[in-house]
């Protein structure tokens, strides 16, 4: 699957939660399948971003599937983990904004969100295995930002009226402010 198939704001989906998965079959792993190559196709198109995880509504497929990258420094490791069915059973730690930005979330726009920097999570594996454990870091936020996504739910919703929170990625690759008047405030793409 290619970089296409991601869909992106204002698509409608975005904002619908996807069903649970009741049976890890074949389909399901297919999906993850998808879910990778069209992240990977994504990142390979990209200098200064890497994907570091995906939800299969992004690529227009309302269920509750999500891929986390295996290393997040790393480019050249290419490995996923799908989480099928993830949910936070307790947020822990303190709340700390950080950066994150999302493939279907256009134009370069980063935002400086808040979340939980501990969790505990409880998910399927691929083989329908149940896993729970704990995750702190930019695991715990990658995680929300994905479980986010399976209820309907972007980064831009939590920083919606924070006119400081909001940035752009330059052709260097630095995060630089964007103008919240002219470019966030009033968008209908991130609104609507």
């Amino acid at each position: 699957m290619k970089k296409e198939a991601i869909i992106t704001l204002p698509h409608p989906h975005l904002r619908q939660k996807s069903r649970r998965i009741f049976v890890v079959d074949d389909a399901a792993k297919k999906l993850v399948d998808d879910m990778v190559s069209a992240s990977l196709d994504w990142e390979n198109s990209r200098s200064h971003e890497i994907s570091a995880a995906l939800a299969a509504v992004q690529i227009d497929r309302l269920e509750r599937i999500i891929i986390i990258r295996n290393d997040f420094d790393h480019k050249t490791t290419q490995d996923f983990t799908a989480l099928i069915n993830p949910e936070i059973i307790k947020l822990e730690g303190a709340i700390v904004s950080d950066y994150e930005g999302c493939l279907s979330v256009g134009g370069g726009i980063y935002g400086r969100v808040p979340r939980a920097n501990k969790i505990r999570v409880r998910a399927l594996d691929i083989s329908g295995n149940e896993l729970r454990f704990k995750a702190t870091g930019f695991l715990a936020r990658v995680i929300q930002h994905e479980i986010d996504h399976t209820n309907g739910i972007l980064y831009v919703d939590h920083i919606k009226q924070q006119s400081d929170a909001f940035f752009k990625l330059d052709t260097k690759g630095e995060l630089k402010p964007l103008d919240y008047a002219a470019h966030v405030k009033d968008s209908r793409i991130l609104w609507e």
